[in-house]
């Protein structure tokens, strides 16, 4: 069975951000950062070269794989910054509409920068990903 690559490591979070952020984005990394650690109660952390996680959970599926991952975190993408979410279900889905401009992936979502975005709803929507996380693997 393949390893996960991606793990949590001693990679300077702010050396990160200043290598691949624009002035915009660095502004939205502080914010993000602040909510993620508001909404997990831990600080910032890479995991790999280039995912801003915070907390952890242990995962195992039905197929055996298994592995840890951050509970919620973000990466800088080009001119993205892509947030790691579980919003499946209703709830999310009603709070991505009223997000504003923003696209979508199974478990991804593309923000081109805040200011573009309800920052309440997106605190609504890392909330909600979280306690989902926390359900699904308790423990």
């Amino acid at each position: 069975m393949a390893e996960t690559k991606t793990r949590p490591t001693n990679a300077s979070v702010s050396d990160y951000i200043a290598s691949r952020a624009n002035d915009a984005q660095r502004a939205d990394c502080k914010t993000l950062i602040a909510m993620m650690r508001k909404a997990t109660g831990k600080p910032p952390r890479m995991w790999g070269p280039s995912i801003v996680g915070f907390g952890s959970y242990h995962y195992e599926y039905a197929s055996g794989h298994s592995g840890d991952s951050c509970l919620t975190g973000f990466a800088i993408r080009g001119r993205e910054v892509v947030l790691y979410l579980a919003a499946e279900g209703a709830r999310p889905q009603a709070l991505l509409k009223q997000l504003g401009k923003h696209r979508m992936g199974k478990s991804c979502l593309y923000l081109k920068s805040l200011a573009d975005v309800d920052l309440e709803v997106l605190r609504e929507l890392i909330d909600g990903s979280i306690a989902e996380v926390r359900r699904r693997y308790p423990g």
